[in-house]
């Protein structure tokens, strides 16, 4: 059987973030999207059908996987907004040939004989049509909708993920003298990881998950859920609260609550960071901080690409969803629920605020256009920082995206 995740029309409820990734490439809990689906169906490379935009850069970035190409024989294609689950697991296996389920509008999955063909997530719709469609109970909702929601959810994912892939999987559980750990067994740490004097993990509310050659600096407080990605630093006298996710190769200090961050991004100073998603490349300067509840506790409203205007997310919490290669300066103020479009270049003292379209430069009263060599000569300087090349693969996706202005 082959498999395949697909992303849809859908993909739009998560710009600024799927702008240059796929939906399945979002992070939640401990895994990506695509990995949970992955890991429960337990299908080792499974193709990926995601839009024509992003091919170039996806089969760069992995060149071992089949990006929207199909193979030859009977395939399973599978959303990667599904909220898996061991029932979904069942249903997914037990799917008949030519068969399609839908939710409302939305293909969840689909089973049908495939020849070797070129198929992006513009064409599957048309590509499926002819299948026989079963109509699921829209409720619960089985496909992830927004990008709050996947905030919102984060601390019962990492749990999840905790109990389910880790808990039984070698711990390198080794500290020095002086790190205090509460709740050890909720605690994984994996090979390389350094804890300096001072430093409290404390897993009494909710699992930690410490991964590969992580570093933290004394007097770092964490408390679970929480998890940290390979090879990111925790700067001294750092606090992260519960539900926070942090990927790969990021340097965290300041106070982080609720939040998801793609990775490769810095937050290093003090500051406030709230019921936010942050994307790949990303700094905040000193001082920065983002509100993430209203004075009147009311929901918080924000900007949905889609509708091209602000909607109530029906959340009392949620602070910001900041896109690719956007950096902030010192002391910046973020408000409520904002969204910051990637390569955005924002400093001054005025807040920032509703809604900040792609590659915006300025203040938040005084918002220009960044210029396209400008902006690709600090990206390239941002990954060579990190060892990574910005590829031409990118380069033109970033032209693309420029374009847009989204």
């Amino acid at each position: 059987m082959n498999y395949v995740i697909f992303d849809d029309r859908y993909i739009e409820n998560f710009y600024p973030l799927t702008l240059n990734r796929s939906t399945g490439d979002l992070r939640l809990g401990i895994l990506k999207l695509r990995q949970r689906i992955a890991a429960f169906m337990e299908i080792e490379n499974p193709a990926l059908v995601i839009p024509g935009h992003l091919s170039e850069t996806y089969q760069e970035r992995h060149p071992d996987k089949k990006i929207n190409a199909l193979s030859n024989g009977e395939t399973v294609f599978i959303n990667s907004r599904l909220k898996i689950s061991d029932d979904w697991v069942k249903r997914l296996q037990s799917l008949s040939p030519n068969s399609l389920l839908a939710e409302r509008d939305a293909i969840i999955a689909f089973r049908c004989e495939t020849k070797e063909r070129e198929l992006s997530s513009e064409e599957l719709e048309k590509f499926s049509q002819n299948l026989n469609r079963i109509d699921i109970d829209p409720e619960p909702v089985n496909c992830w909708q927004y990008t709050w929601e996947l905030i919102s959810n984060n601390s019962e994912y990492i749990r999840n993920d905790f109990f389910e892939f880790f808990y039984e999987q070698d711990n390198f559980f080794e500290t020095e003298p002086g790190v205090t750990i509460l709740n050890p067994y909720n605690v994984w740490i994996g090979e390389g990881s350094q804890f300096k004097p001072g430093v409290v993990i404390d897993a009494s509310e909710g699992p930690v998950v410490i991964d590969e050659n992580v570093r933290i600096l004394p007097n770092a407080v964490i408390s679970g859920p929480v998890y940290i990605g390979k090879n990111t630093l925790i700067k001294a006298a750092a606090k992260i609260y519960e539900g926070t996710t942090i990927g790969p190769t990021c340097k965290i200090g300041g106070e982080v609550e609720s939040s998801i961050i793609q990775g490769f991004s810095n937050k290093q100073h003090d500051g406030f960071l709230g019921h936010a998603f942050l994307g790949e490349w990303i700094n905040l300067g000193a001082d920065t901080n983002n509100s993430d509840l209203k004075n009147n506790y009311k929901p918080v409203k924000s900007y949905f690409y889609p509708a091209k205007e602000t909607i109530n997310t029906g959340n009392q919490f949620l602070g910001a969803i900041i896109g690719d290669h956007s950096k902030t300066g010192i002391n910046c103020s973020i408000n409520t629920g904002t969204v910051i479009g990637i390569g955005c270049n924002l400093y001054g003292h005025e807040l920032l605020s509703g809604f900040i379209p792609s590659f915006s430069w300025g203040t938040g009263n005084d918002l220009r256009s960044y210029r396209l060599d400008a902006f690709l000569q600090t990206a390239e300087t941002v990954k060579q920082r990190r060892k990574v090349d910005l590829t031409s693969a990118e380069e033109n996706l970033i032209a693309a995206l420029y374009k847009m202005k989204m």
